[in-house]
């Protein structure tokens, strides 16, 4: 298992100070200020310098705690900031653009920790291009929220469909891809696992296949998504339609209570793996001004 931090370099992000539940990022060129369940350790900087540096920060409401419900809330706004605005991500020879905006379940349209995610995804992605030649690669992208993992497999030459069940979540994904100067991503408004299971019988495969399913979601019709009790049938359905060589596979998973072990072993169940399958397996981290390591999402990844 390994431990993976976004690099230092990224010019556009900054986890500044965490602790006592609470994470102060720097996104650009504006402060924000969340609650972070995983931070139970003590702030370093003094609540006069979190107050001072904060541009909003975020409430949780009345459902907080709930299932499905618990990152809702509001922003309370303590210095004049915009209400969308962009960062860029470049590293490694992968470059991209990002609009951010304050939504009232606490995100901003990006997950930082996933930096090292895109990289991997950029880089194995221009494998298979440069292997093909004049092949297409395709990619998909499950659960693919605003799209930093689209635009990298784009940027590395893919041919990728985008998927996700809230059509406005499509229309900024969309909205990333024109402003970070691409086109010809393929947009899906529909539930994962109806979309796995057509391409299985269509008998359609993919290079490349990303997944970052929430621990509870809906479907565009009405259709429930709980991780406990989906993941392995998802997971399935995604072994049938990767191809069997010259291919990869990212799982992201947020829920608490998943391990890196457990994700691996689900994985290898799924798919039938040998004991020698490319299999790795870790966490995806922020690392805070003063080194404290707030750990956020585990990952495994299949290489074949």
């Amino acid at each position: 298992m390994t431990l993976e931090l976004p690099s230092p370099q990224w010019a556009d992000y900054e986890l500044v100070d965490s602790g006592d539940g609470e994470k102060l990022e720097r996104f650009g060129p504006y402060y924000l200020r969340r609650p972070e369940p995983k931070a139970l350790w003590g702030k370093t900087l003094p609540e006069a310098q979190w107050q001072k540096l904060t541009h909003t920060w975020f409430h949780p409401g009345a459902g907080f705690g709930k299932a499905g419900k618990e990152d809702s809330g509001t922003w309370d706004r303590l210095k004049k900031m915009d209400d969308q605005w962009y960062i860029r991500y470049q590293n490694a020879g992968l470059k991209f653009q990002l609009r951010l905006g304050l939504t009232s379940f606490k995100h901003v349209g990006v997950f930082p920790e996933q930096a090292p995610n895109w990289e991997y995804i950029y880089k194995n992605t221009r494998e298979l291009v440069l292997k093909a030649r004049e092949t297409p690669v395709k990619v998909l992208n499950l659960f693919a929220y605003t799209g930093a993992a689209s635009l990298a497999a784009k940027a590395a030459g893919a041919d990728v469909t985008h998927l996700d069940s809230v059509r406005q979540v499509v229309t900024w994904a969309r909205g990333n891809m024109e402003s970070s100067g691409m086109d010809g991503i393929r947009w899906v408004v529909e539930d994962a696992l109806k979309f796995a299971r057509r391409e299985a019988k269509r008998g359609n495969v993919y290079q490349g296949i990303i997944l970052d399913p929430p621990a509870y979601g809906h479907g565009p019709d009405g259709e429930k998504w709980k991780l406990d009790e989906c993941l392995f049938e998802m997971l399935r359905q995604v072994a049938a339609i990767l191809a069997p060589e010259n291919s990869f596979m990212v799982l992201n998973l947020y829920s608490n209570g998943f391990s890196a072990t457990l994700g691996e072993t689900v994985v290898r169940e799924a798919f039938g793996l040998p004991a020698s399958a490319n299999l790795e397996s870790g966490e995806l981290a922020l690392s805070d001004r003063n080194g404290k390591i707030l750990p956020l999402s585990i990952f495994v990844r299949l290489r074949r």
